[in-house]
């Protein structure tokens, strides 16, 4: 079986949006296209030199506007992206770019106050780095986002994973919930299958981090709170009441079972 990156990518033509798959091998870092966008020439020339000479394919962007023209017009399979910009900031960029795909965004970050990172994770980033920072980091960071993609191609794989009614159909790549399709992120995505995958089994936080960001989880970053509360406002009717992705005091979290019957009821 063939090691391969799989995600949603942005396509050319209006009518694929953000169902189209883009796939590149694993181990080919030439084929893994990087988007570089920071406003510092030399930090933005840093960047590109060092991930070229591991081997990536890197295009660079020194403002947001660059970038979402060089974003429509090329595959791109990850975004590094600076926060502070002039013009269109990193805020603004994440979100253009979320409306047209869903490739991983990693935000470099001054701005190290918990409701600027929690801002970034609401509006689509899957993971930041504050600055200032070391290149082992970013390195770091992309190596545990290829290791999370390659679980997704390796793990024993699934046709439909369904409680209640919120059904995941991962060979089409699409999650329905009371009948109507709903747009997750891949961060997102990922939680629903590992909490749905052991319905009812209480999950620690550190344990979803591991599975989901592929990493250690630093301390007082909140990012795990961020992605279920962003998920509980997708899937479940009521969020401030979930029954679906229940918090399990001084254990983490769960997907419940025990009211998927009267939350199919309450829908019908």
């Amino acid at each position: 079986m063939n090691n391969q990156i799989l995600h949603r990518n942005n396509a050319n033509q209006a009518e694929h949006g953000r169902n189209q798959i883009r796939t590149c091998n694993l181990l080919s870092p030439e084929n893994f296209r990087i988007l570089v966008v920071d406003d510092e020439d030399p930090l933005r020339n840093l960047l590109e030199a060092s991930l070229r000479r591991l081997g990536y394919n890197v295009v660079a962007a020194c403002d947001g506007e660059t970038a979402l023209e060089i974003f429509a017009e090329e595959d791109i399979d990850l975004v590094l992206l600076d926060v502070v910009m002039p013009g269109i900031d990193g805020y603004q960029t994440c979100e253009e770019i979320r409306k047209r795909s869903d490739v991983p965004v990693v935000m470099l970050t001054a701005l190290n106050r918990s409701d600027d990172i929690v801002h970034g994770f609401n509006i689509g980033a899957d993971d930041y780095i504050p600055k200032p920072f070391t290149f082992r980091e970013v390195e770091a960071r992309l190596q545990s986002i290829l290791r999370r993609i390659s679980w997704i191609t390796e793990k024993p794989s699934f046709c439909v994973l369904a409680h209640g009614d919120i059904t995941i159909d991962d060979e089409k790549q699409t999650v329905i919930v009371r009948g109507e399709k709903v747009e997750l992120t891949p961060i997102e995505y990922q939680l629903l299958i590992h909490v749905m995958r052991s319905p009812d089994r209480p999950i620690s936080k550190d344990e979803l981090f591991r599975h989901v960001w592929g990493y250690e989880q630093s301390g007082g970053t909140n990012l795990v709170e961020v992605a279920i509360r962003r998920l509980r406002e997708k899937i479940e009717i009521n969020p401030s009441e979930p029954v679906y992705l229940v918090t399990v005091r001084g254990a983490g979290y769960k997907f419940s079972t025990e009211h998927s019957l009267a939350q199919v009821a309450l829908a019908a």
